[in-house]
């Protein structure tokens, strides 16, 4: 398969194959079609890819073993640049050759790398108060892992403006997660015993992230998808602090049901399965409560379950056949901004 652009297009010109109005004409007719087209299948290459890359990227992260301490504080650190640098260096490389996906994971592996290089600087200058090795980062809920989650934004956000790598998305959407977390304490002075202000902070940061995601989306609908984790790790971080509150009372418990059957139908609108995934666990707790605490000595209440879910199957059969004529009454209602997202 041969890769069309814009040299080959002009080295046409050149030989007078193609004239140069016909060239330009012909380029934009290539960038249209390329716009609107769906983006790349996910192939075994795509596994060999993105498992290889995980399991680097977790050797320097989540499995982390506590022999790393032995190195020191300076020896950490000089050991984090070093991989750093040469992942952004082995990113930019495979990104000229187009290959796309592993120069990605690279960049991910370099932005992975950098709350290590601040945990080793830290240490080594003797800003860390307490003995903590950097395996804890991933499993302990900590206000002092701060300095390395902004640390790590920034870093980011750099190696994105540079290399415009959309799997890069991934660390920084993790460590959004892990602020919604670690922020909470600070936020809190360390008086949240009952984890309820945590669960209303990481509530907040989720829905910060899920607005960040729809904005990235909009404007990124027509590229590489740089929204795909931000919208992964808020949607976790709201339905997961939402779903660990308790409602108190039955109408609460409504209430969630509603917020998580907004999120299945909402997941369908935008096309993004993560909302109507967690939306479905939610409402089948909800209903699993129902059946187990409420309705738990009623007859009737497995046959009206049932009865609802034909209907909503029914509903569906209806929505496939007249979807077309709805979905264009109600695009022309819909914002230019925003029409992309719905139709995808």
């Amino acid at each position: 398969m041969v890769q069309v652009t814009p040299e080959l297009i002009d080295q046409a010109v050149e030989n007078g194959i193609l004239a140069r109005a016909q060239a330009d004409e012909l380029w934009g007719f290539l960038e249209r079609t390329a716009n609107h087209a769906p983006r790349q299948r996910f192939t075994f290459t795509n596994v060999l890819y993105y498992f290889g890359g995980i399991l680097a990227i977790g050797a320097m992260t989540l499995f982390m073993t506590l022999g790393w301490q032995a190195f020191g504080g300076w020896g950490i650190f000089g050991i984090a640049v070093a991989y750093a640098a040469i992942a952004l260096c082995g990113s930019q490389f495979l990104a000229k050759r187009n290959l796309s996906t592993p120069a990605g994971i690279l960049a991910a592996l370099a932005i992975a790398l950098v709350p290590l290089a601040i945990y080793g600087l830290q240490h080594g200058v003797g800003m860390w108060p307490i003995d903590r090795p950097y395996r804890d980062y991933h499993s302990w809920i900590d206000w002092r892992w701060a300095v390395m989650e902004v640390g790590t934004l920034l870093a980011g956000t750099l190696v994105l403006f540079f290399l415009r790598q959309p799997f890069a998305m991934m660390p920084v959407a993790v460590t959004l997660w892990y602020m919604s977390m670690d922020f909470a304490l600070v936020f809190a002075n360390g008086n949240d015993t009952d984890w309820k202000f945590r669960k209303l902070v990481s509530m907040v940061f989720g829905l910060c992230m899920i607005a960040i995601a729809g904005y990235v989306d909009v404007r990124s609908r027509r590229r590489p998808d740089y929204a795909f984790w931000l919208y992964i790790f808020g949607t976790l971080a709201f339905w997961g602090a939402l779903s660990a509150m308790d409602s108190g009372s039955q109408y609460g418990k409504l209430i969630y049901a509603s917020i998580n059957v907004v999120l299945i139908f909402g997941g369908a609108i935008i096309a993004r399965r993560i909302f109507t995934v967690c939306g479905t666990l939610g409402l089948f707790g909800y209903l699993g409560y129902l059946s187990y605490s409420v309705f738990k000595d009623s007859v009737m209440f497995p046959i009206a379950l049932t009865a609802i879910g034909l209907g909503v199957v029914a509903g569906g059969i209806w929505w496939q056949r007249h979807e077309a004529a709805i979905r264009t009454h109600f695009s022309a209602l819909i914002p230019a901004t925003l029409r992309d997202v719905v139709e995808q």
